[in-house]
């Protein structure tokens, strides 16, 4: 979950851009390039870590041998966890 004072995936991202993009131009004084480095490093290990929350929650639909959703008693697909031989596969 985000904590109150860490920024979305989305802010995140767009952050890391920003910071990308002023060290691309190299106008910046050592120091500054450095600090923007080390934040540049921090949002890049945020984003990773809310990437891989992220894929822990996705479901993968079930399937019968038609290709077809298996569906459970209330009508809606089946679904389960997505595992490491999933993510191989797809």
């Amino acid at each position: 979950m985000t904590k109150p004072d860490e920024p979305t995936f989305e802010q995140a991202l767009q952050q890391l851009e920003q910071i990308v993009q002023k060290l691309e131009k190299g106008e910046l004084p050592l120091e500054e390039s450095l600090r923007l480095y080390e934040e540049g490093i921090r949002l890049s290990r945020l984003c990773h870590g809310k990437l891989e929350e992220a894929e822990g929650r996705i479901e993968v639909l079930l399937k019968d041998a038609r290709g077809e959703p298996v569906l459970d008693a209330s009508g809606r697909p089946r679904t389960r966890p997505l595992s490491s031989r999933d993510e191989d596969e797809g």
